[in-house]
């Protein structure tokens, strides 16, 4: 990147009251902003659901080459989204096409790690959607495989670019939190049942643990912070539902709930339920010694900035403390800057997060670089929720967690 896109990259930052006048930008925020290269990355999308809500036909560095799904409706709806007129009924065929460079791989979170293997062994480029792996065999096998093949690899997580997620790591950077000495994430998705089958046969989500998807959370501190989690205490909640019963996870919980610690010493609760009287969320929290920044809640409260003040209050108890300086917080439009090209500047799925995903991979591939959520930052995400099932299985046993670094 060009100083002078550096440059309004920082007084855009700055304006935003984000970042100062003297602060560099955060090696853990990638984004190169306007592409400098006229290269184009040929991509195949692979899963004709989730992976029909990207951009790659609006980068400019960017041509859908092909496009498959195993059902012929699903394929037509990804030739009509990308523009596309070539597809194949298989992942398999599809990387036989040398055209090809870089596959999404959005298939079923069962198929991830296997379909990524396949990818990096065809010598393609790989963006992955969530989770990268469901066993810590998988976990090792994909690390390895990454590692060799010198390809890139990304993992697709929306809660990396939430908005405020930007904002919490442009915060950090500043260094206005202080010390984050705890966060909170939370994913609760309650009537997630209604998603087990389909046409009268059971998908992939039968059962599914719910740490076993657990990167919409673990993104929130890990991302913003690199702090890794190292170990774990988690309890499950099941109510001996038939709904449960059967299930190829053999998994007895709808709900899981972790007390994570991580290599800083620091605490991160993560909360993931499927069934409950709750209200859907994906949302996280940063408590720092000098500030905290709270995300949208879902009963309608949005996003709170508290800063530190040594003003005295009374609890209802009579009790003096420190009140704390509570603002509302104007989450600045990150998608609707130069951290992306022009084309993609508009709102997109999970929180703006999708057309962030698509530049990322995109201008990673061609700038030759590491995207942010590169193998060990989606095995950072993913790993903790693997072994926080376990120690639910285990009647919350604190268990150690591998670090891939």
């Amino acid at each position: 990147m060009s100083d002078t896109s550096q440059a309004t990259r920082r007084q855009f930052l700055k304006n935003a009251g984000i970042l100062g006048a003297t602060a560099m930008v955060h090696p853990r925020f990638t984004f190169a902003g306007i592409p400098e290269s006229d290269r184009k990355v040929r991509v195949g999308v692979v899963g004709g659901r989730f992976g029909a809500s990207f951009y790659f036909h609006e980068h400019p560095n960017c041509v859908v080459e092909a496009v498959s799904d195993l059902r012929k409706d699903r394929r037509e709806r990804l030739m009509e989204v990308y523009k596309c007129a070539k597809s194949y009924d298989s992942l398999h065929a599809l990387l036989k096409d040398p055209k090809v460079e870089a596959v999404f791989v959005a298939t079923p979170a069962p198929d991830h790690a296997e379909h990524v293997l396949a990818c990096l062994a065809a010598g393609k480029h790989v963006l992955c959607a969530v989770p990268a792996a469901l066993s810590m065999e998988e976990s090792n096998k994909l690390f390895e495989a990454v590692k060799t093949s010198g390809l890139t690899y990304m993992m697709a997580e929306t809660s990396t670019f939430h908005q405020v997620v930007i904002s919490a790591r442009r915060y950090y950077e500043n260094g206005d939190f202080g010390e984050i000495f705890r966060s909170e994430a939370e994913y609760h998705h309650p009537g997630l049942e209604v998603l087990f089958y389909e046409e009268g046969k059971p998908t992939w989500r039968y059962g599914f643990p719910p740490m076993l998807y657990p990167t919409h959370c673990t993104a929130y501190p890990v991302s913003v912070t690199g702090e890794r989690l190292i170990s774990v205490s988690c309890l499950g909640w099941g109510d001996q539902s038939e709904a449960l019963k059967g299930n190829p996870y053999n998994n007895p919980f709808w709900n899981q709930t972790a007390l994570f610690r991580t290599n800083k010493g620091n605490a991160s609760k993560i909360s993931i339920c499927w069934r409950g009287a709750l209200m859907g969320t994906e949302r996280g929290e940063w408590h720092g010694s000098k500030m905290s920044l709270y995300g949208k809640d879902p009963n309608g409260l949005g996003e709170i900035k508290i800063s530190g003040s040594e003003e005295l209050g009374r609890d209802d108890g009579g009790f003096l403390y420190k009140k704390g300086q509570k603002e509302n917080y104007d989450q600045p439009k990150w998608w609707d800057s130069d951290l992306l090209p022009e084309a993609l500047r508009h709102n997109s799925g999970h929180d703006g997060s999708h057309t962030f995903i698509t530049h990322e991979f995109i201008d990673a591939i061609v700038s030759n670089r590491t995207p942010m959520v590169d193998i060990r930052e989606a095995l950072a995400y993913t790993v903790p929720g693997i072994i926080a099932h376990q120690s639910a299985l285990k009647d919350g046993e604190t268990m150690k967690i591998f670090n891939f670094g």
